[in-house]
């Protein structure tokens, strides 16, 4: 599977706060209607509930219903009014770290990574919890990585580098060290792409073995060291996707 496909399909909707309950300091009515949007945004009903959302901030401007808005317009698949609304919550509440984290989803499905990054790293400056920490870090390194391929399949081998590696600097995403791993062994880095394949298959997640073992096979065989080549190759082998580009290899060095 291409990193970038791997990445598109991940998802970023980690919800840290449960607001389905009503606040004691919210205005009655609004906090009525607040429930009832909150009910039908559980029942997936998006658009009953943004209009509950609505008819709340009527009465009270509280950024508990504009993140709750927010979260119903991005699942709604309505982003650009979703972005807006999650960028009026932390207006309202500049220290609120989902409405930064929500954000962040909805500029990284909108495909703007920098932005996405910029309020992920929001949320890392004002979490203390460690649960949410890492679960932000994991976002920033899927951002890291699209940037990451991004450059790279724009032909800018040194900032797609560096990309993947604030990517697993964040997160030991496997997909990253896998990329990783590829560009080093193209442009000749043979121990830092082995190092790369090793991490890929240590942290292997979400991606087949046949990747790692073929890009750490090939420095190998680019450092001389056939026989270790063949194990890596022969590992490679047992997945379809490389299965023909390792026998030709595997011909190379009979």
């Amino acid at each position: 599977m291409k990193v970038n496909s791997i990445v598109s399909h991940l998802l970023l909707s980690i919800m840290f706060f449960s607001l389905t309950a009503l606040a004691q300091d919210m205005n009655p009515e609004a906090g009525k209607l607040f429930n009832e949007g909150n009910a039908k945004l559980k029942a997936g009903n998006y658009t009953g509930a943004v209009s509950d959302y609505d008819k709340a901030l009527k009465i009270e401007k509280d950024y508990r219903i504009l993140y709750q808005k927010g979260v119903s317009l991005k699942k709604a698949g309505k982003l650009e009014e979703a972005k807006h609304t999650l960028e009026e919550t932390v207006k309202v509440k500049k220290d609120f770290e989902g409405g930064y984290n929500a954000l962040g989803g909805v500029y990284f499905s909108m495909g703007d990574m920098n932005l996405a990054i910029s309020n992920f790293e929001k949320v890392l400056e004002l979490a203390n919890n460690s649960k949410v920490k890492n679960a932000v870090k994991k976002n920033l390194a899927l951002a890291y990585t699209k940037l990451g391929s991004a450059a790279l399949a724009d032909g800018n081998t040194d900032k797609g580098i560096e990309n993947l590696k604030k990517a697993v600097s964040n997160n030991d995403y496997d997909a990253a060290y896998l990329a990783l791993a590829k560009v080093y062994s193209e442009v000749g880095k043979w121990d830092e792409a082995i190092a790369a394949g090793e991490n890929a298959l240590k942290h292997r997640s979400s991606i087949g073995k046949g990747g790692p073992y073929y890009y750490i096979g090939v420095s190998y065989k680019n450092k001389g060291n056939n026989s270790k080549a063949k194990e890596m190759f022969n590992q490679a082998k047992l997945d379809a996707t490389y299965k023909k580009l390792v026998e030709y290899e595997l011909t190379l060095l009979n």
